[in-house]
Formats: C-alpha cells, sequence, structure tokens
C-alpha cells in the first residue's frame, strides 16, 4: 500500500501514526495493497482556499477528500480493484480546537477525521440517515479495531 503523508501545516501532527492507520484502515475494508493514498496536512489559510474553491464555503474545516478512480471496499467474492484512492486533506488547527468539543484529544480528532476521509474516498456519504448510520458505524467500528490493534502492540 502507497500512503504518501506530507505536512505543511507548520504543526507537529503524529505523521507515522497517522498512515499505520490509514494502512489499517484499508486492509480492513480489503483495498487493494498496491493501492495508492495522498495525504496532507495543511495551515488554516490554505484549507480556507481549498474550502472556498472546491466546497464554495468559507473559512477553513477539518477536512477533505478528493477521490480518483472512485475505488470501493470489494464484495467478499470479489478481487479488489487495483488504482489510485485520492487526497485527503487535514487541518490540524482546525482538528486541534474541536477535538475538546468531541471529547478527543487532537490527536483522536485526527484519526477520527482520517477515517471519515478515507470512507469518503471509497464512496461512502452521510446525506441521507441511512448513509450517515452506515458510514458512522463503519467509521467506528474501525477506530474501535484500530484501538484494539494498537494496544495489543
Amino acid at each position: 500500500m502507497s500512503i504518501d503523508l506530507n505536512n505543511e501545516s507548520g504543526l507537529e501532527a503524529d505523521e507515522q501514526g497517522l498512515v499505520a492507520l490509514a494502512r489499517f484502515a484499508l486492509d480492513e475494508l480489503g483495498i487493494h495493497p498496491q493501492a495508492e493514498l495522498s495525504v496532507l496536512l495543511v495551515d488554516e489559510e490554505t484549507m480556507s482556499a481549498y474550502h472556498e474553491k472546491y466546497m464554495d464555503e468559507p473559512g477553513p474545516t477539518d477536512v477533505l477528500s478528493f477521490p480518483m478512480d472512485e475505488l470501493r471496499p470489494p464484495a467478499e467474492d470479489e478481487e479488489p480493484p487495483l488504482g489510485l484512492l485520492g487526497d485527503i486533506v487535514l487541518c490540524p488547527a482546525v482538528t486541534s480546537r474541536q477535538a475538546a468539543e468531541h471529547g478527543r484529544s487532537a490527536d483522536e480528532e485526527a484519526e477520527y477525521l482520517l477515517v471519515h476521509g478515507l470512507l469518503h474516498l471509497l464512496g461512502f456519504d452521510h446525506g441521507t440517515p441511512e448513509e450517515k448510520q452506515e458510514m458512522f458505524s463503519l467509521k467506528d467500528r474501525i477506530l474501535s479495531d484500530w484501538a484494539g490493534a494498537r494496544d495489543r502492540t
């Protein structure tokens, strides 16, 4: 699995932990082992510019996802397709501020948002109550499994 993380935010982040989580989540979802993912950590000014350009909304946001090959988790009897997952953009400054509101540390909030962004790359959404239930349940399961796997190491 090729996971590139670039931290252009000017802030400290658990870069190795985020890459390990992304790899874990992709494995859990059955994504092809040679799929490619890019994660970019940016400052608030850059995130604001992306948010305005791509979502037509003002100000910075916490995470944006830009899918490439529209890969999806394979069914149990399918071979996973090879391709580019796309880009996840995180803003550590926003993440740190909102972590306390959600009862999480800054690193836990970044992990939560990374998985959220990853699921968006894989076609999951939360536009309807049913979609939200499916996406958030899957996100919670991945993060719970990740916490368990991390505790065993």
